[in-house]
């Protein structure tokens, strides 16, 4: 495989897997009460946090997954879980996550950026697997310099589309966001059963082979 190819299995799946777009609504719901600045500093810290974490997967992920004895499909149970519930409150136009009275801007700005935003909305078990299974495809370092770039790129460029949704934040006013928030939060749940039964399917067919050997 040239570089070439590589850098574009790299760029397309990382885009196709994180989907800036499908991110868009979702932040904005999740944002709408922040000023302009909390919601630009808040997608900053959820891309940043998201890069960060899936070149640490990248790089160590074969070894952490192995040390705490966690597969990808465990992983999938336990996002299908989160986006469950995060779909849930914003099917009831609100998010469970509201700041609290004695929380400052940017403590709720960095409990946003981390969960779910970053973990698993951007940086979910499909990324994290990607990158895992293309940093064992990289052979040489100018191969894994390319796997980064495209990460950084993939990053800049959602983070960009997150910037803009502040725009369109103001275009839709407050029942805009509050409808949006509810189609959102019925696609969110079923986001989440697909990946709860894509990471219990084969654990349960693993059980069942145990079991009749």
């Amino acid at each position: 495989m040239s570089v070439y190819e590589f850098s574009l299995i790299v760029f397309t799946s990382f885009f196709t897997l994180i989907n800036p777009l499908a991110l868009m609504p979702v932040f904005m719901s999740m944002t709408a009460s922040m000023t302009v600045r909390q919601r630009n500093v808040t997608a900053l810290k959820a891309t940043l946090i998201s890069l960060a974490m899936l070149l640490v997967f990248a790089f160590g992920g074969q070894f952490i997954f192995k040390f705490f004895s966690i597969s990808i499909d465990s992983l999938r149970i336990v996002g299908g879980v989160i986006f469950f519930l995060v779909g849930f409150d914003m099917l009831q136009a609100r998010f469970s996550r509201m700041k609290s009275s004695g929380e400052t801007e940017t403590e709720f700005s960095n409990d946003i950026a981390i969960t779910p935003l970053a973990i698993p909305m951007i940086c979910g078990p499909g990324s994290i697997t990607n990158a895992i299974v293309l940093m064992e495809d990289s052979e040489t370092f100018g191969y894994k310099m390319v796997l980064i770039g495209g990460l950084v790129a993939v990053m800049a460029i959602t983070f960009v589309v997150l910037l803009s949704s502040g725009k369109l934040v103001k275009w839709m006013g407050d029942m805009g966001i509050k409808v949006m928030m509810r189609l959102m939060g019925l696609i969110v749940m079923v986001i989440a059963v697909e990946f709860f039964f894509a990471g219990l399917k084969p654990l349960l067919l693993e059980i069942l082979n145990k079991v009749q050997i």
